[in-house]
């Protein structure tokens, strides 16, 4: 037997499969070339689109550099109203000014703020008026333990029951030691007294009550 030879295809089906694929490879380079221009168009529309919505920012931040010292903010009433921009910054403390010691009151109180920074805790324990009383008692200042539960009723009290006085003061850091400080609003109050360098109550510290203040008390001697 003759054993069979393998099949060879034919030349002329390799020389069209190239012709064809040189075809397709000419006509994806076609395609290529026509839409490479869109492709170009269509990426310069992007860039322009992006630079006009940059625009109105740009023209913003120009024309406010005049005002580049403050900080614009609309506050929760909607109206526009702004702050100074702090650039630069101090390591040293804020600190308050120390409270004089006014000769012509009471010594007492100047011992019931000592007593009170004795007894005071670190935080507010919500008994502000309490420890004031019992500071007040101690030092001598009243004679008798005030009644009023409210701190908001501490200055009408001391005023009718125990001789003090409302002193032309607005500003709590110009206190004088001793001094029996009243804050409160619609629904809530604080007392404190004036201490050195600071004021205490219940607790200790260097700031007021960020309270608003109804009145500074002292009692004369």
């Amino acid at each position: 037997m003759v054993a069979s030879l393998p099949k060879v295809a034919p030349r002329k089906h390799k020389i069209h499969n190239f012709v064809r694929d040189s075809q397709n490879h000419l006509s994806r380079w076609h395609i290529a070339c026509i839409y490479a221009p869109m492709r170009r168009f269509a990426l310069f529309i992007f860039l322009c689109s992006c630079g006009i919505s940059f625009l109105p920012a740009m023209t913003e931040a120009g024309g406010s550099q005049k005002s580049s010292s403050r900080f614009y903010y609309n506050d929760p009433t909607g109206r526009r109203v702004s702050a100074p921009i702090v650039r630069h910054y101090w390591p040293a403390r804020i600190v308050h000014p120390l409270a004089k010691v006014d000769p012509k009151i009471d010594s007492k109180l100047r011992r019931a703020a000592s007593i009170a920074q004795e007894r005071a805790c670190a935080h507010s324990k919500a008994r502000c008026w309490r420890y004031v009383k019992e500071a007040l008692v101690a030092a001598g200042a009243v004679k008798s333990y005030p009644k009023t539960a409210y701190a908001a009723e501490a200055g009408g009290e001391l005023v009718r029951s125990y001789g003090f006085r409302r002193l032309p003061i607005h500003n709590p850091y110009s206190a004088p030691v001793g001094a029996v400080l009243v804050y409160g609003n619609k629904r809530r109050g604080h007392v404190e007294i004036r201490t050195r360098d600071g004021f205490v109550s219940d607790y200790r510290s260097r700031n007021a009550c960020f309270y608003p203040l109804v009145a500074v008390y002292a009692k004369f001697s």
